[in-house]
């Protein structure tokens, strides 16, 4: 097989990869195209495109592209940068997304447990609707002191890793 041939291969093999990963974003709930986009960025070997290569890659419009990379950097998965001596914008993926990501998820449960607990005391917590609602705001805050233990065990798993790397 020519080396061309096996870099064709490989491309449809990513092409693949990145439309699974992005119907599993899609399935969860992610915008479509945003997810796409996020999983071409991720699959992509300097985790940054323009918008060109992204509608190329993608098959897509630009028009699509802005739509989803507008989504991805209002919910800060996703930077834009500037080529050096370009006017084009090349969107870049946040190092340690993930991280990011469910940190930023922490600050919205910490504003919806607020507003479950002052709806638990206006139903009155010897109501049904009272105790559902502060049951919930109860969960969230365990799942917030919960994440915050998980995102610091992976903070220092990934030192751990670094450190392994250098012996």
């Amino acid at each position: 097989m020519s080396e061309l041939t096996a870099r064709e291969g490989n491309d449809e093999a990513v092409s693949r990869f990145v439309e699974r990963f992005a119907a599993e974003l899609t399935e969860a709930g992610m915008q479509r195209m945003a997810s796409r986009v996020f999983a071409a960025l991720l699959a992509s070997e300097s985790a940054s495109m323009t918008s060109a290569e992204l509608a190329e890659q993608l098959r897509i419009s630009p028009a699509a592209v802005s739509g989803a990379v507008r989504y991805l950097t209002q919910v800060g998965m996703v930077g834009r940068e500037r080529d050096p001596g370009s006017r084009r914008d090349r969107y870049v993926l946040h190092n340690e997304v993930w991280y990011e990501t469910l940190t930023r998820r922490d600050q919205i449960l910490t504003r919806w447990e607020k507003v479950l607990r002052d709806g638990a005391e206006i139903l009155g917590t010897d109501t049904a609707a009272g105790r559902r609602t502060a049951e919930t705001a109860e969960f969230l805050e365990f799942l917030q002191k919960e994440m915050l233990s998980l995102l610091d065990r992976w903070r220092a798993h990934k030192a751990s890793q670094r450190e392994a790397q250098r012996d």
